[in-house]
């Protein structure tokens, strides 16, 4: 076992890591090649959609001691979605960095990596897959449904909606208030397809939970139960020496884009799974997303996209169940934490409500993948997720209405003398990996005031940012390069005629390319953080198309220590 080379011996320093680590753990903990396994944990009160995992991994403690193992809790960095500023986004990377120093430094054979809120399970994959032990996921799960004024509410996609009637003045701000209460019913995360919903089912459809347990809601006992099992298996996951690198092939990044297609994923799935194959050295581009989603119905009736939430998926038939109908599609050489191929888990799974998970025959959308975007506006592409658009405005052409940065939109939005139509397109810049700096979800703009008043309630609208996954809109995000570091959005001036062609994979400015070459980009709005984490970040991060990573990051450097602490 890899812990044995902290603890086996009678040198100074094998007695100082024994020693201290007796309390609680008996004499045995340390004898007879006991596999160690660490509970990387990213429970906080600050992370109101983690807080529950105290309680999961309780749960997989047990799991571990019933298998043989010894379970140790490894609190690590945990991401609020919900609360950190300027954005959540900003420190993944930081999140990753740190819970793979932790993983590499302590002596554990093996890890469980409990994540819920939207960036946690994307940076303990990112983590697992830099350090290379074995390890398994478990998914907070989540929250049941709240109900307002008799309707189910979803978390996220109801905010966008409630909020913007508030400011067409047809719902009061004493009802938008009283609804805040009754969205959040339970423990757990978002109940619609955000980002958390869709890196639990894609965590699972790469392979890394035991199947079946993406989805399970958080107040669902089963969870526990889920937790439990997964504590046994990773010590059989060490006895195997079942690694992420065995896992994360390019196969299961095929079955993961083609999940997120099935089930009406989050945008920002993109840049996670192109972060993680980046620390595993799989060969996955931005264009993968599109080739491989093109095709792939939409299955799941899901908020965004559709009109259920995640425990009606649950008791539907879960994510097997979506995945049973494109079996076709998906790549049967991939295996699980299990050992076991994902595709060998569909034959037992059933649609119990077609309502919630539609037929192949009857979709609800025929081609649901995330699109690609190129053309003079974003030579190194773009995403738009046609599911949650509106169908008339996939091909559009209007003229440009641009905001240098979220304190401009703020202060010019609303205003009565804005020269903007609903044929406009919204174009907001400066909020890049780079500009912002973190890449914020606020590609999904809201709407002008005067145009709401008269019934708008879609635009098109682009950006270097990104969307909650809760969000839905014609919402073009992740256009590269970003206008921090000189793209293409950072030359549109207001009044440029934006053609946006979603069937044709096409976004381009109706400007000639001498003219687009003599314009000054602008420069203003962009952030100029002089030290600590925000000034690393911005020297080193890398742009959306390549996962939004830090360039010194890519890649992983394995588990081996080679010196003492003492």
């Amino acid at each position: 076992m890899r812990s044995s080379h902290w603890y086996e011996g009678t040198d100074r320093n094998a007695y100082i890591h024994r020693a201290w680590m007796r309390r609680g753990l008996p004499r045995e903990a340390f004898e007879g090649g006991k596999p160690h396994i660490a509970i990387a944990n990213t429970a906080s009160d600050l992370t109101p959609c983690n807080i529950h995992l105290d309680e999961v991994a309780t749960s997989v403690k047990q799991g571990v001691w019933e298998a043989g193992g010894v379970p140790l809790n490894l609190p690590v960095m945990s991401l609020g979605e919900t609360n950190v500023r300027p954005t959540a986004m900003l420190w993944r990377n930081l999140a990753a960095m740190a819970i793979e120093e932790m993983l590499r430094a302590n002596p554990i054979d093996g890890v469980v990596l409990l994540g819920g809120c939207d960036k946690t399970i994307p940076s303990l994959l990112m983590a697992a897959a830099s350090v290379g032990l074995p390890a398994v996921v478990v998914p907070g799960g989540p929250m049941l449904t709240g109900h307002f004024r008799g309707v189910p509410l979803g978390c996220g996609t109801d905010v966008w909606r409630l909020s913007e009637e508030v400011r067409a003045g047809t719902l009061s701000r004493e009802a938008f208030l009283r609804s805040e209460a009754a969205m959040i019913r339970s423990k757990g995360h978002c109940n619609t397809m955000g980002t958390a919903s869709t890196m639990a089912c894609v965590a699972e459809a790469l392979g890394m939970t035991v199947p079946g347990t993406a989805g399970t809601p958080a107040a669902d006992s089963r969870l526990l139960e889920r937790a439990h099992e997964t504590g046994r298996l990773a010590v059989a996951m060490v006895a195997e020496d079942r690694t992420p690198g065995r896992v994360l092939t390019r196969a299961s990044f095929r079955n993961a884009i083609v999940a997120l297609a099935a089930i009406g994923g989050s945008t920002n799935a993109v840049v996670h799974l192109l972060a993680i194959a980046g620390r595993l050295g799989v060969d996955l581009t931005l264009d993968d997303f599109d080739r491989i989603g093109a095709g792939v119905p939409l299955l799941a009736d899901l908020q965004p996209a559709g009109r259920h939430l995640m425990d009606d998926l649950f008791r539907a038939g879960g994510l097997l169940a979506v995945l049973k109908e494109v079996s076709d599609l998906l790549d049967p050489s991939a295996v699980t934490v299990t050992g076991r191929p994902l595709t060998s888990y569909l034959d037992e799974a059933e649609i119990w409500d077609e309502t919630v998970i539609r037929r192949r025959s009857s979709p609800l959308l025929e081609d649901a993948g995330i699109a690609v975007l190129r053309g003079n506006l974003a030579p190194r592409g773009a995403v738009i997720k046609p599911a949650a658009a509106s169908p008339e405005l996939l091909r559009h052409r209007g003229r440009a209405v641009v905001f240098d940065s979220v304190e401009d939109l703020r202060d010019r939005l609303d205003s009565p003398g804005l020269d903007v139509d609903e044929t406009s397109v919204l174009i907001l810049r400066g909020c890049g990996p780079r500009g912002y700096p973190g890449m914020p979800e606020v590609g999904n703009l809201p709407l002008p005031a005067k145009l709401l008043a008269k019934g708008v309630r879609d635009m098109v609208r682009i950006s270097d940012a990104r969307m909650s996954g809760t969000a839905y809109g014609t919402v073009v995000l992740h256009t590269a390069p970003e206008a921090a570091v000189g793209g293409p959005l950072s030359l549109v001036r207001t009044g440029d005629p934006i053609e946006l062609d979603v069937p044709s994979r096409r976004l381009d400015i109706d400007i000639p390319q001498r003219e687009l070459a003599l314009r000054e980009p602008v420069t203003t709005g962009f952030a100029t953080p002089t030290r600590g984490w925000q000034r690393l970040y911005i020297d080193h991060v890398l742009q959306a198309d390549q996962g939004a990573d830090l360039d010194f990051l890519v890649g992983s450097s394995g588990h081996e220590v080679g010196r003492e602490s003492h």
